[in-house]
């Protein structure tokens, strides 16, 4: 439910500042729809950035209370977005969804891997991650039905809907024995801050910075690249002669293929990480990422003749390398202890978005200045070069049972 929500921003983009932009004296031109988009989706980074907080206190309080008040945190102020009166008022609640959205990944996957067999947590983790890419398609499938018909403020109410899945978790799901156990052992004197400071120890220094690193190139991948999507089928199905409509079911479209194509790579991941190793896994698809970023929105996007079917192709490959997310979901809490497994993942997931933040807000001015979406959009490939070239340097965790 997370990335529905998280993705519904992305599908309504530019009719909701088409919208919101002049009711705060901005008139709403294509410069100014994509550098305010930018802006916004920076902010909604940095707030989700912030989302590192939830992982100290998954630790130190339990996994599925953390939990609880994450979802609810996210979803109310996705709701709330739909009655917002300009775009400064709805920059404050994706800030805020943002907060609430970060906790749930670092929470989820500290949870699975505690609570899984050792022979099947691999795959444990990778199909929790598939959740988060499902919610694609649902924000996809909302949009044709509901944001196509009803406009961009009902979408938002349908990304509140994730706030009644609390009362199930809450009489469902129950804390990890692993988890539970370690608390009473090391006590009342262990605080939260323990949990964090702990990452830089020596025993954790090297690979918490590189963990970091790999983030913020798979971020900046995600939020500066592929992300825009949707905007980039909308442009291109405006510029070919379709109707506003018929654009939006057609960023639809793209949104469905992108998250099932991430789905049939969450479940090719688990597969190839346990034959070549986490690092070659997380490798192969940067490559996948590099390619189809640059193929979609350097040369697709300017197409005078079939764009929008390229288009289409390019989005299933876009779909296909960002399941590079969901090598962390399972490597991650191969690297901590169960101490600070929840922080780890939380600090290193979310700090990585500051970074994101700042290359989605260069994405926007890039917009602004080339007045084009394509170009801007291209140029974050090259992260994903950065990426490959560190890789090697990352911790390889193949056939290690997971740390007490």
């Amino acid at each position: 439910m997370d990335g529905m929500d998280s993705f519904i921003y992305s599908l309504v983009l530019v009719p909701a500042l088409r919208d919101l932009l002049p009711k705060s004296g901005i008139a709403a031109t294509t410069a100014n729809v994509g550098y305010y988009g930018g802006l916004l989706f920076a902010l909604f980074m940095i707030g989700w950035g912030s989302a590192l907080i939830w992982g100290p206190i998954a630790d130190r309080f339990g996994r599925v209370r953390t939990m609880m008040f994450s979802i609810t945190c996210f979803s109310v102020f996705t709701l709330l977005s739909a009655f917002a009166n300009g775009v400064w008022s709805l920059a404050v609640l994706r800030f805020l969804a943002g907060v609430g959205i970060g906790g749930e990944w670092s929470v989820g996957a500290s949870l699975v891997s505690e609570e899984w067999p050792e022979e099947r947590r691999t795959k444990g983790g990778a199909w929790m991650h598939t959740g988060y890419y499902f919610g694609f398609f649902l924000a996809a499938a909302a949009n044709y039905f509901i944001g196509s018909r009803f406009g961009w403020r009902y979408m938002f109410v349908v990304g509140g809907l994730p706030a009644l899945l609390v009362g199930f978790i809450r009489n469902n799901v129950q804390e990890p024995s692993r988890w539970t156990k370690k608390i009473e052992d090391l006590g009342a004197q262990w605080k939260m801050h323990h949990s964090f400071l702990i990452l830089f120890s020596p025993r954790y220094r090297r690979r918490t910075i590189f963990n970091s690193i790999y983030l913020i190139v798979s971020l900046a991948g995600l939020w500066a690249g592929s992300v825009y999507v949707p905007s980039g089928m909308t442009y291109i199905a405006t510029r070919t002669g379709h109707t506003a409509m018929a654009a939006a079911r057609l960023a639809s479209y793209s949104t469905a293929l992108l998250g099932m194509a991430t789905v049939l790579g969450a479940f090719i991941v688990p597969l190839l990480a346990e034959r070549v190793g986490r690092r070659a896994t997380l490798a192969i698809f940067y490559g996948i990422m590099l390619g189809s970023i640059w193929a979609a929105f350097g040369h697709v996007f300017y197409m005078e003749r079939d764009a929008v079917g390229w288009f289409m192709f390019c989005a299933v490959l876009l779909g296909l390398g960002g399941a590079n997310f969901v090598v962390y979901s399972f490597w991650l809490p191969e690297q901590y202890d169960t101490e600070c497994r929840a922080s780890a993942f939380a600090f290193i997931t979310n700090i990585g978005r500051f970074a994101a933040a700042g290359f989605t807000f260069l994405v926007g001015a890039g917009i602004r200045h080339f007045q084009t979406l394509g170009t801007p959009v291209a140029l974050t490939a090259s992260a994903f070069i950065v990426g490959i070239a560190l890789v090697p340097f990352g911790e390889e965790t193949k056939g290690k049972p997971l740390p007490a």
